[in-house]
């Protein structure tokens, strides 16, 4: 499947939301990019919902709260890297109580377990974890705890809902261009490998920063909404293409 989008255009777009905002706009947090995507040609309702998870080469979200779920081992694993733990015991002292058990999973973005407990984690914390789209990585004594973390906050998920447009984290301002160009261009492609028409169910693409302006992907004009008019405003074709909206 051949891309439709060039790797210099998400570059110049990229380009103009780092310039907006690290020296234009600079906040007083680390602003996470987010790449929002509008579908077409698609129902909800009828076609089949995908869900699709993908690995990006850079972290996005490198203070994604995690914990980990553990048996003794793991949790002198976890002291060691720093990782949040919580014992059968500290599972156990939560005694089903729904509103402990969202609060918890309110609480992280993520979990891990040990592969001893995942079997219990159903009986231990009934169905609060799964229902919040939470429920936990499993995790073996052969496996490198730490590297399991890095996977986990490297990971994107993309999964059609009821409504046709997606937003996904894809890196922060404090990254830089190349590696911001790589992660989005992994990750357009691997969306568009899981759409049942391709780049034919692709209405429009954006980037935008947590408190910054969406910045057009691809210019397809005819299918996007009109941006609003300004008395200043008068870009050429394809500086519209990808202005700040």
């Amino acid at each position: 499947m051949t891309s439709k989008i060039q790797a210099s255009a998400v570059r110049a777009s990229l380009g103009q939301l780092l310039t907006y905002s690290t020296e234009e706009k600079p906040r007083k947090f680390t602003e996470t990019v987010e790449l929002q995507i509008g579908l077409k040609n698609y129902d909800p309702q009828r076609d089949k919902r995908f869900s699709g998870t993908v690995r990006l080469p850079n972290i996005p979200k490198p203070k994604m709260k995690l914990c980990i779920l553990a048996d003794a081992a793991h949790i002198d694993q976890a002291k060691v890297i720093g990782l949040d733990f919580m014992s059968v015991d500290d599972l156990k002292k939560l005694n089903k109580n729904k509103k402990l058990i969202k609060k918890l999973a309110k609480k992280y973005d993520a979990f891990l377990a040990s592969e001893a407990l995942i079997k219990q984690i159903p009986r231990l914390l009934g169905p609060g974890l799964s229902k919040a789209g939470k429920f936990p990585t499993p995790v073996s004594h052969s496996d490198n705890l730490e590297e399991k973390v890095a996977e986990i906050k490297s990971t994107i998920k993309f999964q059609l809902k009821k409504v046709l447009c997606l937003g996904v984290a894809i890196g922060h301002v404090q990254m830089s261009e190349d590696q911001l160009v790589t992660n989005t261009m992994l990750a357009i492609n691997f969306l568009v490998s899981l759409l049942k028409k391709n780049w034919q169910n692709v209405k429009s693409l954006f980037v935008k920063s947590s408190m910054g302006k969406r910045m057009y992907l691809l210019p397809f004009l005819l299918c996007l909404p009109r941006p609003p008019r300004s008395k200043h405003s008068s870009h050429s074709s394809f500086a519209t293409a990808i202005r700040l909206f």
